[in-house]
């Protein structure tokens, strides 16, 4: 088998080429009226400019970091190649995360204007640039492994051990790279949401994506940096670190190249399982919000059906006829499959417990607040024991019982398993910011009502699949996390077992117990940062739109056009400044704690991150995705429609939300897997300089 990885290769190009397609596609289609084009350019260009000086700023600190990287190489404490490959991982994360962003703002107004002919022409062109996103980035995710695979296995003859530990570091580049996009461009787009849904809908009473408001254009802008370019980076990070994890466990598992390259012919199989699944996405004119989940529903279904059927005859030949390794693998599918199920039955306004919280906004905001909170918290039990049952079916069904590392290779498979038909996941997701932006364009284009009703009930269905993607993607992080951390273990005990110490894994070593708990501290504190960093952002948005409407006469009655680019300007200074502090902080705490607690401290604090982030990540982005379709589901004419007291108080609701599923609980699961891919970069300096 370690003459096939090639096969890497194909499978990009496979994703590729269909990303291209589909961008061909999205772009035959016309922008519209010379109104649509004008907005869609407004937003094109902020967003082009906000990329711009977000990647200006990160490519700074990632020259400090190759640099440190680089010095711990020549004293040998990591591999030669990881400061290289720090930096392919944040290029090809930035490179998905902007292709993304590229094409999803040259799709706004194209999926407003097809949504003029009908939903499904609506629902076509925005699915087709989302699809854009999720092939491009497992198309570079496998580029990226498959390169750097071949040239230490054919150019620098490097065995398997080598080879599998080299790349589980290689990680970090991508992991940095996707928590600033994911927290810079979250808080930009919430700063922006909040600061023109509190003075434009609650203070002037004015329509979302009134043209009239200031900070309008900042908000679309918004979407697509921070829920396209941000998520795309987020996604990249997932899925390639999935697979380097299992890279890293299948020597150990004694299954050597064979081990990893079921991994890779199953992400192969994946892209081609996801490219059939987007040919059965189309939905009816008069469909509702049941009828376009099912759609969606229907593709991602077909997709993993295939590709479990695909895997049974790979998992035959290539381990030797382990089947119980094939069951690892369909437990990973299914788990992913069952936690987009509860995740729309929780944020979904077509089931009970979003319908219950809108009746919630009859009696204030302050019940709809308590109502969100409880249905995030009650929503976290249905994705942990889901990831239960998929850890122990792995498992066991891999050979748990009998070799403890065979059952950890089971964990890792299922986690690829789960990550394989990304593809067309991530397109159901992505396309959402796109129906956002397409609704706020015929808004602003006056276009005529119904376009804005189809434009909505996309838009709607995109809050239900970005909370899925998002839960997705916590799943996968969680079963990635728990791979990660068994590779730690692996490599430091080699090398504290050659400085002559010993692990001690025990819960009543103190130096776990500590670890733990400030790994669970780590997930507070980093929510924390990065919660405070919407509000202040937004604060100065608030602050700007009131000056706005109260300094310059005529903007309420339409004689005057809002300063749409000093609120665009704002957002972007406040994302870039406050950005840096969440991300620092989680590359140096791990560092830092196992200098201090030793290598057993630190496996403490990776499971106390694991456990605490895995947890709160649920809870805020479902809390999230309820809140914003309870807002949505009045809108629609439910409960007094727009403008009632109803209204108001979901707005409220929204308004809270917001950075709970756009910047904190999405920031979470790329705070998982970079503490852990830190830690395991930074495993040798800490064994040889740790003071316990």
């Amino acid at each position: 088998m370690e003459n096939m990885f090639w096969i890497g290769i194909v499978g990009a190009f496979i994703a590729l080429c269909f990303a291209f397609v589909q961008s061909r596609k999205v772009m035959s289609c016309s922008e519209g009226t010379p109104e649509m084009q004008k907005i869609a350019k407004a937003i094109r260009e902020g967003a082009n400019a906000y990329l711009k000086r977000q990647y200006t700023a990160v490519f700074k600190f990632f020259i400090i970091m190759v640099i440190v990287l680089a010095i711990l190489a020549f004293t040998g404490l990591v591999s030669k190649f990881v400061p290289f490959a720090f930096l392919t991982g944040g290029f090809y994360s930035a490179l998905a995360g902007f292709i993304g962003m590229k094409i999803a703002t040259s799709a706004n107004s194209r999926t407003a204007n097809a949504a003029n002919e009908s939903l499904n022409k609506g629902l076509r062109v925005a699915f087709s640039s989302g699809a854009v996103m999720g092939f491009t980035v497992v198309g570079l995710g496998l580029f990226d492994i498959t390169v750097w695979f071949l040239l230490l296995k054919y150019v620098f003859h490097a065995d398997a051990n080598t080879v599998g530990t080299t790349m589980v570091m290689f990680g970090m580049g991508a992991s940095a790279l996707a928590l600033f996009a994911r927290v810079g461009g979250g808080i930009f787009t919430k700063a922006a949401d909040v600061g023109a849904d509190l003075v434009g809908k609650v203070e002037a009473g004015i329509p979302e994506d009134d043209h009239r408001n200031p900070a309008v254009i900042a908000d679309n802008v918004g979407d697509n940096v921070g829920d396209v370019a941000g998520m795309g980076a987020d996604l990249y990070e997932s899925y390639v670190g999935a697979i380097l994890a299992t890279f890293a466990i299948s020597t150990a598992a004694g299954y050597g190249w064979s081990g990893m390259f079921l991994s890779l012919a199953l992400a192969v199989v994946g892209v081609i399982a996801s490219v059939i699944g987007t040919f059965f996405i189309r939905t009816g004119e008069n469909a509702d919000q049941k009828a376009l989940l099912k759609t969606l529903r229907t593709g991602t279904y077909i997709a993993a059906a295939l590709a479990a059927v695909a895997a049974a005859p790979l998992t035959y030949f290539i381990m030797d006829g382990k089947m119980g390794i094939f069951v690892a693998i369909l437990s990973g599918l299914a788990a992913g499959c069952a936690i987009g199920y509860f995740t729309e039955y929780f944020t979904s306004e077509t089931y009970k417990p979003t319908l219950d919280l809108a009746e919630a906004t009859s009696t204030g905001p302050a019940t709809v607040v308590i109502g969100g909170i409880s249905l995030g918290l009650q929503s976290t039990s249905a994705p942990i024991l889901i990831i239960g049952a998929a850890v122990l079916v792995s498992f066991f069904a891999a050979g748990g019982a009998a070799s403890f590392n065979q059952g950890l290779y089971g964990i890792g498979i299922a986690a690829v398993g789960m990550l394989s038909t990304l593809g067309i996941t991530l397109a159901t997701d992505a396309y959402g910011p796109v129906a956002d932006n397409a609704g706020g364009i015929a808004q602003m284009a006056g276009l005529d009502e119904k376009v804005r009703e189809r434009t909505d009930a996309l838009d709607s269905l995109g809050n239900t699949t970005a909370a899925t993607g998002k839960g997705f993607a916590i799943g996968s992080a969680a079963l990635t996390a728990l791979a990660l951390l068994v590779s730690y273990v692996d490599i430091v005990s080699t090398k504290m077992a050659e400085a002559g110490k010993a692990l001690d894994l025990s819960l009543v070593n103190p130096p776990v117990l500590v670890g733990i708990f400030i790994g669970a501290m780590l997930v507070f504190v980093f929510s924390a940062f990065t919660m405070s960093s919407v509000q202040r952002a937004a604060q100065s948005i608030v602050v700007e739109v009131r000056r706005q409407f109260r300094e310059i006469a005529g903007i309420m009655e339409g004689k005057a056009d809002p300063d749409y680019a000093a609120c665009v300007d704002l957002c972007t200074k406040g994302a870039l400044k406050e950005m840096v502090m969440p991300a620092v902080f989680a590359v140096i705490v791990p560092i830092v704690a196992g200098l201090v607690l030793g290598a057993n401290g630190v496996i403490g604090l990776l499971t106390g991150v694991t456990v605490t982030g895995f947890a709160m990540a649920v809870f805020m982005s479902n809390s999230g995705g309820a809140w914003d379709n309870t807002k949505k589901y009045i809108e629609s004419g439910h409960l007094g429609g727009k403008g009632s007291e109803e209204h108001k108080a979901a707005v409220i609701g929204d308004t809270i939300g917001d950075p709970f599923k756009d910047t904190s609980g999405p920031s979470l699961n790329i705070l998982i897997k970079l503490v852990s891919t830190v830690s395991i970069v930074f495993a040798a300096l800490i064994v040889k300089f740790s003071i316990m």
